[in-house]
């Protein structure tokens, strides 16, 4: 069957051997076991279920044999147990006070199957509490407030500290805790105070209110969540308190008995929600974690303070129970009169998990949870469940007798198949043994075969992920995860712990089997490798950057700057380099190569892949690098370089451009540089000095014209000044064109011809200006006389244009005659003299003119004028 996954080899052992080592460490007392109607097999697999109720019932299991060889008993040293299966840290000779080497303390980390992954000597200050963070990483609290932070391997990430206060008046007891904003710790200090932190990666310090009187420590408290909020239950004596972010309150629990004494012990839920409270006269109280709904009691009458009190519970289960262990006797207790009683061996230590509860002994890991509904349905005493006849069936199709027909008949004639088919594929999911998984499943199978259209999905994806959960609770992987838990976890998040366990291999077979897109399975599981590659230090740099490269190629999804980025914080800068090599996004390489101080390189980088921004970025971290000097020789190397650093000075750093000019002798742009900077200056001083620097670096570069014009914008500057002095008028930054036409405007026409003269305006230009500037005045008599001083350069057609311009016909006229004759007709249209117009056109036996004559006569008014244009068309045609 697909669902057939490697058997662990520890944990993997035959049903009756797995429950003769069970029964010989925890041994259930006072519990009847239920039988089954059907013999053989289903005999064997209901021995461990133990009822708690009418309806409830609890198997313990194991997981795997403890091989990790400890000579300590659990309770002499700190133990903490990550949840889904996750790793065990333990601290050894932490009470000793002995300073020999040999009795100094050992922090080890164990695999949930026992395997060491890690050791190391304990070298910091006295320990208070281990605990596991939701992403795997261990927690170090200290007595001193110091929380210290490792890796599955022991490998030290950082560390932080709980406040001045915590350190003052040390740690008494630390616990860890989950909410929705991430793993949190929480302190009770010496001076009996509380401080704690929601998440310790966004590290918020609370101190919690004071309890009123408190004089020694409480007997017990938890940490509890509500509706976002995080809180302290403690409890002293027979009060209990509640201290939230501004207050203390006292509590008392609904339906607490008055007579069930002070409070020992109590126990948050895997998820929060629920409460318990164990006293001194055995009475254990079950609610809900706000205080305001009570679920359950028990009286267990034993009065001695437990060791451990976790929750038991089944997520959408109605049943509610508790494991409370002492030191070699263990309870579970819920919704009923009666409890389970298991005797230990040796000293445990319970896990709580969403499911169930992990038992750790010194050679032993059990699993203690509620049997599922389906299983429950398929294998309880003298089930008629359709999943139950399913598998009978099938069991009996195997043996080829024909009881297989009538249990089939029977389901078939109940229209239960499909439901049964559907229990027997969710049971087999709960199940730990591989032997118990294929019989549900082939049971599954066979039923399929006689539903038409059953949908496969749910069948293919249950033996997908049996075959993943197999392949992990191998004892050589060690992570013993239920179904249940799987399915909360994501594949996602179990891939991330292989890969925190360095188990690339697996994570990369299971990503394929799977079938996951590259850049969420294989790709990010080979980057991962690849970062631990380089952290190797036994191979040379070319070495490993060879095989990563082999390994990775052009995956999708692969980031080799990421890869670079670790091997750099490595201390191996080369490799770094070498493994950019095989980045192709210029965009990722230049900013780790920056941070290598590799600038010249990232340069080149840069001006390769054509990203200017890129260069620029470059370019302004070279800035700031390097001297001024060794800048510029820099950038004389990468012409792009430089060019763009130009662009950027022009419009930024208008000085560093003039410095980059003069290293460069470039006269020109110096010129131009001095031009640009005068219109910066507000004095005229100022002004002309800029332009005559400008006049001097044109003439060492030979551009005669530039400053030919430069000495012109000089000689205007100061002749601009003059006149604004002179006329009170604004007259500085004009043209000479403007300065000019301002001049003839306001009737300094004297000054205007000086200008005129000495800048050796051309004479039409000078001509066009003055009738403009007249024209605009209406000062007609003044160009009148102006066009009569000597023959118009520009001839007579402007001044008959500009008359009719300001709509003065009259004065437009007196022009139209001494225009030229090919310009005559134009003129006379103009005027509106469409008469001599057309005389003007017939004299000239122009067609052209006479139709452009013609085209602007009406015919009501201009009758003679358009017979005298048609008469001299004939006659000019019969030629």
């Amino acid at each position: 069957m697909a669902a057939a996954g490697p058997a662990s080899r520890r944990g993997g052992a035959g049903r009756a051997e797995a429950q003769e080592r069970s029964a010989g460490r925890s041994r259930p007392a006072d519990s009847t076991r239920p039988g089954s109607s059907r013999p053989g097999t289903m005999d064997c697999y209901t021995a461990n279920w133990n009822p708690l109720g009418e309806e409830a019932f609890y198997r313990k299991f194991e997981l795997y044999t403890m091989e990790w060889n400890l000579k300590e008993d659990l309770r002499d040293c700190l133990v903490a147990a990550a949840p889904y299966g996750g790793p065990i840290a333990l601290l050894k000779n932490n009470a000793r006070k002995e300073k020999s080497p040999s009795a100094r303390p050992v922090l080890e980390i164990y695999s949930a199957s026992g395997l060491l992954l890690a050791s190391i000597p304990w070298k910091s200050g006295q320990l208070v509490q281990l605990g596991w963070t939701a992403s795997e990483d261990l927690l170090c609290i200290q007595e001193d407030g110091t929380v210290l932070i490792y890796n599955l391997f022991c490998e030290f990430k950082r560390h932080f500290s709980m406040g001045n206060e915590v350190l003052q008046n040390h740690v008494l007891e630390a616990k860890v805790f989950h909410t929705e904003y991430g793993t949190g710790v929480a302190i009770l200090t010496g001076a009996h105070r509380f401080s704690l932190t929601t998440n310790i990666d966004d590290l918020k310090l609370r101190r919690m209110p004071e309890v009123p009187g408190l004089q020694k420590p409480p007997s017990c408290w938890a940490v509890l969540s509500q509706d976002r909020v995080t809180i302290v239950l403690l409890a002293v004596g027979q009060d209990l308190y509640l201290l939230d972010n501004t207050s203390c309150s006292v509590v008392t629990p609904p339906g607490m008995s008055p007579s069930a004494g002070a409070y020992l012990q109590m126990a948050v839920s895997f998820n929060y929600r629920c409460l318990a409270l164990f006293t001194d006269t055995g009475y254990i109280w079950m609610g809900l974690a706000t205080l305001k709904e009570k679920l359950c009691e028990f009286n267990s009458s034993i009065r001695s303070p437990p060791k451990q009190m976790v929750w038991c519970m089944r997520p959408r289960s109605r049943q509610r129970a508790v494991v409370v262990a002492w030191d070699r006797q263990m309870m579970v207790a819920g919704n009923s009169t009666e409890c389970i009683q298991f005797v230990l061996d040796e000293d445990s230590y319970l896990v709580p998990e969403l499911d169930g509860v992990r038992i750790l002994s010194r050679t032993s890991h059990e699993f203690l949870h509620e049997i599922p509904e389906a299983s429950q349905e398929i294998f309880k005493i003298a089930s008629m469940a359709p999943g139950a006849l399913l598998l009978e069936a099938q069991k009996e199709y195997e043996k080829e007798s024909q009881k297989a027909d009538e249990y089939l008949r029977e389901i078939k004639d109940q229209k239960l198949l499909p439901e049964a088919v559907s229990q027997c594929i969710e049971a087999a999911g709960y199940e730990h043994e591989p032997d118990t998984q294929k019989s549900l499943l082939r049971a599954a199978s066979f039923g399929k075969c006689f539903i038409d259209k059953f949908p496969p999905e749910s069948f293919v994806r249950m033996c997908q992920d049996l075959r993943v959960l197999n392949a992990i609770r191998d004892y050589q992987i060690g992570i013993p995860l239920t179904f249940t838990q799987y399915k909360r976890l994501t594949i996602e998040v179990l891939l991330d712990r292989l890969v925190l366990r360095r188990l690339y291999p697996l994570a990369i077979r299971i990503c394929e089997y799977l079938r996951l897109s590259e850049i969420q399975g294989v790709s990010r599981i080979l980057a991962h490798w690849a970062c631990y590659k380089v952290q190797q230090k036994d191979k040379s740099d070319e070495e490993v950057a060879h095989a990563i490269n082999q390994k990775l190629g052009d995956t999708p999804g692969i980031s080799y700057s990421e890869i670079a980025a670790r091997a750099y914080d490595c201390g191996r800068t080369e490799l770094a380099i070498k493994l950019l090599e095989y980045e192709p996004r210029s965009g990722e390489q230049v900013p780790l190569l920056l941070k290598m101080k590799r600038s010249k390189l990232a340069l080149s980088k840069a001006i390769e892949s054509g990203d200017t921004d890129l260069v620029y970025t470059v370019v302004l971290h070279l800035k700031n690098e390097l001297n001024r000097g060794t800048f510029f020789m820099t950038l004389q190397n990468q012409p792009v370089a430089l060019s763009l650093y130009r662009q950027f000075c022009k419009h930024q750093e208008r000085e560093t451009l003039k410095d980059l000019y003069n290293q460069d002798d470039n006269h020109q742009e110096l010129g131009n540089f001095h031009v640009h900077s005068s219109y910066s200056e507000k004095r005229i001083e100022g002004r002309v000095g800029a332009l005559q620097n400008a006049v001097d670096e044109y003439y060492k570069a030979k551009n005669e014209f530039a400053a030919k014009a430069t000495e012109d914008q000089i000689k205007l500057l100061r002749l601009q000044r003059h006149l604004q002095e002179d006329f009170d008028k604004p007259y500085l930054d004009l043209s000479l064109h403007d300065t000019v036409s301002n001049l003839i405007l306001d009737g300094h026409h004297k000054r205007a011809e000086q200008l005129y003269r000495d800048f050796k305006i051309p004479d039409k230009r000078y001509w066009w200006l003055k009738i403009s500037a007249l024209a605009n005045r209406g000062d007609w008599e003044e160009m009148e006389k102006f066009s009569k001083s000597k023959k118009s350069p520009i001839g007579y057609l402007p001044f008959v244009e500009i008359s009719v311009k300001h709509h003065n016909r009259y004065e437009a006229k007196k022009y139209a005659p001494r225009v030229t004759p090919e310009q005559r007709v134009k003129a006379f249209v103009l005027v509106g003299d469409l008469d001599q117009a057309a005389d003007a056109a017939i004299e000239h036996k122009n067609e052209t003119e006479m139709n452009f004559v013609l085209s602007k006569c009406t015919a009501s008014t201009d009758t003679a004028v358009v017979e005298k244009l048609n008469r001299a068309r004939a006659q000019l045609l019969k030629k």
